[in-house]
């Protein structure tokens, strides 16, 4: 009965509008439109509430079911599993010796995790969820976050957090690491562009985003900074189709916004001081997920447009 009362109310002020709009001197009736309820975008809400991960949650990426993937749930060395619906299990234990940080998706659906005290990137074959070793190299501080083109060439953020320093490397199709850039500050977050030109990277300790064009065999050029905050730190970073990256602000329990070229667009409000790393999913690709660590658990807001990798 309220449900249909609540209806004869909204079809009654619809009428109302439209007549208005028809009978106005001013308006044409083949440019009346109906405007639809505008969805409440960028206001944070918790997702899970059970602080079933540990402090060192991260992750986050969102495979082609909808379905989140976060690293040390309870314990560290493991994947957790989180349904559209909030619903959380382990997915998979890691080999001995390893623990997870990024996590991102190749086009054929396998996950990729950087295994940052193995000093790997490995690779969970999603059907069977057997874990292996896709690329290893011993010279790197830690694999941190990853990024991934189209063609499934990955770059991996590598901070030296003891020396405030940080490397980047790229991960061919050939799974072996090849060093890009060293002498930076704390690498973190790192990302690219929708059109696969751009490769982005932050620094933490030193509160910088850079740009460094790229090329459709992952080698960088033209470095440049886009942007730098005044204070706080920042983590992990992800871009929507039209390029705005996400950058969590470690220590600020916000989100921010910023277009391509580094001005700031929005800054979202979070249920922690401490979101770490950010991922994109929902039907439509255009709720974030964002993990917090100052409780092991994960908020999420709805915005404008989809992430980039949705759906990949």
């Amino acid at each position: 009965m309220f449900r249909s009362v609540t209806n004869s109310v909204r079809w009654y002020s619809l009428l109302i509008s439209v007549a208005v709009v028809a009978c106005s001197p001013n308006k044409n009736v083949e440019e009346t439109t109906v405007m639809e309820e505008k969805e409440v975008v960028y206001q944070s809400k918790p997702f899970t509430t059970g602080n079933e991960f540990t402090s060192g949650i991260e992750g986050p990426a969102v495979d082609r079911e909808g379905n989140l993937y976060v690293v040390n749930f309870e314990k560290g060395g493991t994947i957790g599993k989180v349904t559209p619906e909030g619903k959380v299990s382990l997915f998979v234990t890691l080999p001995e010796g390893s623990t997870g940080n990024g996590i991102r998706f190749t086009s054929k659906g396998e996950m990729l995790i950087a295994d940052y005290t193995g000093h790997n990137v490995l690779r969970v074959d999603m059907a069977t969820q057997e874990i292996s070793v896709y690329a290893h190299h011993e010279g790197l501080n830690q694999p941190n976050d990853l990024a991934i083109m189209d063609n499934d060439i990955v770059f991996a953020s590598d901070p030296n957090w003891k020396e405030s320093t940080g490397q980047i490397w790229r991960v061919g199709l050939d799974g072996k690491f090849v060093l890009l850039e060293s002498g930076m500050g704390t690498t973190n977050g790192i990302e690219v562009s929708p059109d696969n030109r751009t490769l982005y990277v932050n620094e933490s300790v030193q509160r910088t985003v850079w740009a460094y064009d790229l090329s459709e065999a992952g080698e960088l050029s033209n470095k440049r900074l886009i942007h730098q905050f005044d204070d706080f730190g920042m983590d992990g970073m992800r871009v929507d189709t039209d390029g705005n990256l996400y950058v969590t602000r470690h220590g600020k329990g916000t989100v921010a916004k910023l277009s391509p070229d580094g001005d700031l667009l929005e800054e979202i409000t979070v249920s922690g001081k401490k979101p770490s790393n950010i991922a994109f999913g929902g039907p439509d690709g255009k709720t974030a997920y964002v993990t917090l660590q100052d409780n092991g658990n994960i908020d999420w807001f709805r915005v404008e447009k989809p992430g980039r990798s949705f759906g990949r």
